[in-house]
């Protein structure tokens, strides 16, 4: 029986949510890395699934290529786990995205098709502007630190550090920071962040501010040692009070992207009451507020603390807005009976789940903007709606991390005809 180590020649058959492509050998599926469908490869077989029932391996020599196969632009594309597409001509990784998003809202919200349109019609992911060609677009990069104190990033599945010198990824901002350019023996892992105002932080984890932390760029922060903890970034006209370490997206285009879309879907309308589940430092409610004038009210919900004292800061003049910091789902339980009109709800990869789920939609509000940083959970969230009479009424995802498997998409969740008012 075929196990780790070994070297076997299968054909690749169709992509798989993770960045890995499927293949078949002996009667049990391959999940392959580095191969693209339709190729024939050599692969290397690297682990087990439980009880032996699925392989992984990696590609170790491509036999019969695709038309899509490219030469890899970053030296570390094999080693790093961080990349899991930079081998595919980025068309067609963002034709691959929309696959994986297609079969996951079949296979897990039993959605076949969307306004009597099939799904390969009706779902794309489309690029978004800031990048380079898919390169240099990341703006926060938590470094992993090996035992030595080289800097590097984590084998895919491991916790071995291959060292590197520069990531394609990050942004020249980014780069420029010079993390990579130290040894860092007394810490796990550094953070560095380059906002789009300029601000830049280094975050040494454990806290150090040692030698390192003192030769990076003076106008580097590195908490403890100089500057804030915190970087002001700029979207929808305003700017942005972000923890250092807390969540913003790390793609340039991505804030103005996501919103510009959620208002296109949703069309906000004055004097509506707006939900903004998992709201952060208050990107949506501060940007769609203006749309529901002043008569307009929006509560958003975050249990982050921190991320609730910056969208207070953020948000301010904003007197419509009303933070709430607090468990998405205790909050929600507090509000049955009161009158909601829309709704967005971005949780984090793990998603919303179908307590949140069914009680958004007790609320009984016209339509959701469902932001997805994951497209399984994404799948299994709208089964859980469709189960009490939503309907998805459009999705599109947005390629906010090229050269990666990852992608966010945004899926329009509305009732089903006469469902709002039989409730």
């Amino acid at each position: 029986m075929t196990g780790v180590g070994d070297r076997v020649t299968v054909e690749i058959e169709a992509i798989a949510h993770g960045g890995h492509c499927v293949a078949r050998y002996e009667g049990r599926v391959i999940f392959v890395r580095h191969a693209i469908p339709g190729e024939q490869v050599e692969v290397m077989i690297t682990g087990l699934g439980p009880k032996g029932r699925y392989l992984q391996a990696d590609a170790v020599r491509i036999i019969r290529p695709s038309s899509d196969r490219v030469e890899a632009p970053c030296e570390y594309a094999s080693l790093c786990g961080g990349c899991d597409f930079q081998h595919v001509q980025l068309s067609r990784q963002r034709e691959l995205k929309a696959e994986v998003l297609r079969e996951q809202l079949t296979r897990l919200g039993g959605v076949e098709a969307i306004d009597g349109c099939p799904l390969s019609e009706a779902v794309e992911v489309v690029a978004v502007a800031g990048d380079n060609e898919g390169l240099n677009w990341r703006t926060r990069v938590r470094y992993a630190i090996d035992d030595s104190g080289q800097v590097g990033f984590r084998r895919h599945h491991s916790h071995t550090v291959v060292p590197i010198e520069v990531c394609a990824l990050a942004t020249p901002e980014l780069t420029s920071i010079g993390v990579q350019n130290h040894a860092w023996p007394n810490s796990r892992d550094v953070i560095a962040v380059a906002a789009s105002t300029g601000d830049r932080v280094a975050i040494p984890e454990p806290t150090h501010v040692g030698t390192p932390a003192r030769s990076l760029p003076v106008d580097v922060a590195v908490p403890g040692l100089r500057g804030r903890g915190w970087v002001r970034e700029l979207a929808g006209g305003r700017e942005w009070r972000v923890a250092a370490d807390g969540f913003w997206q790390v793609h340039p285009g991505a804030a103005e992207a996501l919103v510009t879309y959620v208002r296109e879907v949703l069309q906000p309308q004055e004097g509506e009451r707006l939900l903004d589940l998992y709201s952060g430092v208050g990107l949506f409610a501060g940007l769609l507020a203006a749309d529901l004038g002043p008569t307009g009210t929006v509560d958003a919900v975050e249990v982050s603390i921190t991320a609730c004292s910056d969208a207070r800061r953020n948000l301010h003049d904003v007197p419509t807005v009303r933070i709430h910091q607090s468990a998405v789902d205790t909050w929600l339980t507090s509000q049955q009976g009161t009158d909601v009109d829309i709704v967005v709800l971005d949780p984090p990869r793990g998603g919303a789940g179908r307590r949140v789920i069914e009680s958004i939609f007790d609320l009984a509000p016209r339509a959701v903007a469902y932001v997805a940083c994951d497209p399984a959970a994404l799948g299994r969230d709208i089964g859980y709606a469709r189960a009490v009479g939503w309907d998805v009424a459009s999705v599109r995802g947005f390629d906010l991390f090229p050269m990666t498997h990852h992608m966010e998409a945004v899926a329009l969740l509305v009732p089903y005809a006469g469902a709002r008012n039989n409730r």
